[in-house]
């Protein structure tokens, strides 16, 4: 039961996301392929990594992983950014344009959890958020990510 529960809320968060990326694409306000898509969103999770470093955690060449940014960049939702510490490297970092196209998804999230602390106790939202945590950091270590809230750059 508690698979059929996750399965649920995760699935409600992905289909609002694209119903709301359908409603767009009527508006032509949109311009991002689903690759474009996936590619941004791991960018912004993974905090304005280097080609590389992206390359990497997407398990793609650097080539073609140079080829989906410098895309990326024509269209505007990702600048390079020359790194302080090693001027060779850049860094991808998500323009304002990505991030209202992000933030489709996360108004959302903003607008369950205020109902989330709106039906449960105080209490009952820091189980929460402990046990989701828990989930991140030590059952999910497939997937690496920086630790939030941490730049890995000054400039960045």
């Amino acid at each position: 039961m508690l698979e059929q529960a996750f399965n649920s809320v995760y699935s409600k968060f992905k289909l609002h996301f694209y119903q709301e990326i359908f409603r767009r694409f009527q508006d032509r306000e949109v311009s991002l392929t689903t690759v474009e898509t996936f590619c941004m969103e791991s960018i912004q999770a993974l905090g304005s990594p280097t080609i590389n470093e992206f390359a990497s955690f997407m398990r793609i060449s650097p080539p073609n992983a140079a080829y989906k940014v410098n895309s990326l960049v024509k269209k505007g939702y990702v600048r390079k950014v020359q790194s302080a510490s090693d001027r060779r490297e850049y860094h991808l970092v998500p323009t304002q344009k990505y991030i209202d196209y992000y933030n489709i998804s996360s108004d959302y999230i903003d607008a369950v959890m205020d109902r989330v602390k709106t039906r449960f106790t105080k209490e009952e939202c820091g189980r929460l958020e402990e046990m989701l945590q828990i989930v991140s950091r030590e059952l999910m270590p497939e997937v690496g990510l920086p630790p939030e809230g941490e730049p890995k750059e000054e400039e960045i």
